[in-house]
């Protein structure tokens, strides 16, 4: 029953770790991988990177992306499950959690065109009802005081019902006699969640919390990608949208994978650092 999943990540996950070379190699697409010469010094497309004069800018706004979508993302989802798990009427329930993990299934395009109907500064739903009560129009989509907020509000507008579903999950598998104990005493809802429910879900927020923790230096390529525009470029211009343009347009391969090196090193000591510092209060995933 293994051997399905141990060959696909073999072959898609492991056999693919020696295009890692092409980060040390001047790359040609005619030459390939074991032909392409070998860069001189060996460190110049990581130099590169970390010269550039807007890896600052890039690591501090990739850095505050992720932080922002971690803070203000994980959260919502614990909340919706919490609200799910307590609703007594099962076809509301149900109604409910087919509504909100249903964007999770749009593209990113889709979600910016929806964006646009209701925030642009011109034809927005929104800016129209801010314009009748007598406001000035707010550029949610090109202003850089509004654009990551937009970011991270979309974001969690898309990802709230389906986040929902893994607490729902965790908080199923939770012992109902603890809940018939703690009724028998006496004690309310509210208590029940604080004391019995949300503790019960500890390990799986934090393991969620560690597997994002991973992927801070991501941020959402595609999600930016579609909405970022040249006026919110110095918000929102992240490490994967400059390795785009500067890495991938141009076939600067070696670039793209170099700095892909970069963050997969930096993701692999966030996990490890963010377990062990979890594992100090028993909730580490290893």
């Amino acid at each position: 029953m293994l051997l399905p999943g141990f060959i696909f990540f073999i072959i898609f996950k492991y056999f693919p770790m020696y295009g890692v070379m092409i980060s040390f190699k001047d790359f040609d697409l005619l030459e390939g991988i074991w032909r392409s010469p070998w860069a001189d010094p060996w460190y110049k497309h990581f130099e590169y990177f970390f010269q550039s004069t807007y890896f600052t800018q890039l690591l501090t706004n990739t850095f505050l992306i992720s932080l922002y979508k971690i803070t203000f993302g994980m959260f919502p989802d614990i909340i919706m499950a919490l609200l799910l798990n307590e609703c007594r009427v099962l076809w509301f329930k149900r109604s409910v959690q087919t509504l909100t993990y249903m964007p999770h299934f749009l593209s990113w395009v889709i979600i910016y065109g929806i964006s646009l109907a209701f925030l642009s500064e011109t034809t927005g739903l929104l800016n129209r009802w801010i314009q009748s009560i007598g406001f000035e129009a707010i550029p949610f989509l090109s202003s850089t005081d509004w654009f990551r907020s937009v970011l991270v509000g979309s974001e969690i507008w898309k990802d709230i019902g389906w986040g929902a579903i893994i607490y729902l999950a965790a908080m199923s598998s939770i012992d109902p006699s603890l809940y018939e104990a703690a009724r028998v005493d006496g004690a309310s809802r509210f208590r029940m969640i604080w004391h019995i429910t949300l503790p019960s879900i500890t390990h799986v927020f934090v393991l969620l919390l560690i597997l994002r923790i991973g992927h801070i230096l991501d941020a959402g390529f595609e999600q930016i990608y579609v909405m970022y525009n040249i006026r919110v470029y110095p918000v929102a211009d992240i490490i994967d949208t400059w390795v785009y343009r500067t890495g991938l347009e141009q076939l600067n391969f070696s670039l793209a994978s170099a700095v892909g090196l970069f963050k997969s090193f930096i993701g692999l000591w966030l996990v490890l650092g963010a377990n062990a510092f979890a594992k100090r209060w028993g909730q580490g995933v290893w």
